[in-house]
């Protein structure tokens, strides 16, 4: 489970995340979205640790991100908008040197960078250096480094940005796997009809300010996400 908890985020005078609160449970595929700028990045990086907030806070299985640091950590992966890597590396370094902060097993991670490569199309790839790549094959490492270590809990940033219509696919069809399993997805976007298709829940962030947070059905009722999200917008 994830809990945000009142948390407020700010770059000198200007509040980027304002009071925020609510809960991603197990086994939720849950959707973050807002126009750019509204704050949806900053608490991302909130809830994985790498910004730190004034106030609230944010709990991953009941620890807390600011006490319990790396216990917290341990649960995530996070794959950002932009997928930075060190390019100078082959891909299955990489993916290795993530598994190995991880801890991750030899027969898990072997197991895992199996399955996703062969999905994601990338297994005569990986021995090849990642500034070679194009920006969806930059992608597709990430995420293969990202779902190697088994995480608990799946954190993108618009993960759906270049790339191609089956690894769009692949991605969905991984996301629905793990929730089966007890897992959370936890990701912002602008997609916002796969965002319906695909997530039990939402939350709709607005100038740092939460404005609608529940299931799907309960936040769009008869009308589509985005006509829901353009009215909002709006007022």
């Amino acid at each position: 489970m994830i809990e945000i908890k009142n948390v407020t985020k700010k770059y000198g005078k200007k509040v980027a995340v304002d009071n925020v609160s609510f809960t991603v449970n197990d086994g939720d595929i849950f959707a973050f979205i807002g126009h750019n700028g509204a704050g949806k990045t900053t608490l991302i990086k909130s809830i994985v640790g790498i910004h730190d907030f004034d106030e609230g806070d944010i709990l991953i299985d009941g620890m807390s991100i600011k006490k319990n640091p790396v216990e917290c950590k341990r649960l995530m992966a996070y794959v950002p908008d932009n997928p930075e890597t060190y390019e100078h590396m082959k891909a299955i370094d990489y993916i290795n040197f993530i598994c190995d902060m991880y801890e991750t097993p030899l027969e898990v991670r072997e197991a895992n960078i199996k399955k996703y490569s062969k999905i994601f199309e990338m297994e005569d790839k990986l021995n090849d250096p990642i500034d070679s790549y194009s920006h969806g094959m930059k992608q597709k490492a990430v995420l293969i480094s990202a779902l190697a270590h088994d995480p608990k809990i799946l954190i993108m940033d618009e993960p759906f940005v270049g790339l191609d219509p089956k690894a769009v696919f692949d991605i969905k069809e991984i996301l629905n796997e793990m929730v089966k399993e007890g897992k959370i997805v936890f990701y912002s976007t602008h997609i916002l009809d796969v965002a319906e298709k695909l997530c039990s829940r939402v939350a709709i962030i607005k100038a740092g300010k939460l404005v609608k947070s529940g299931s799907m059905k309960e936040i769009k009722g008869d009308k589509s996400l985005e006509k829901v999200f353009m009215e909002l917008e709006e007022k």
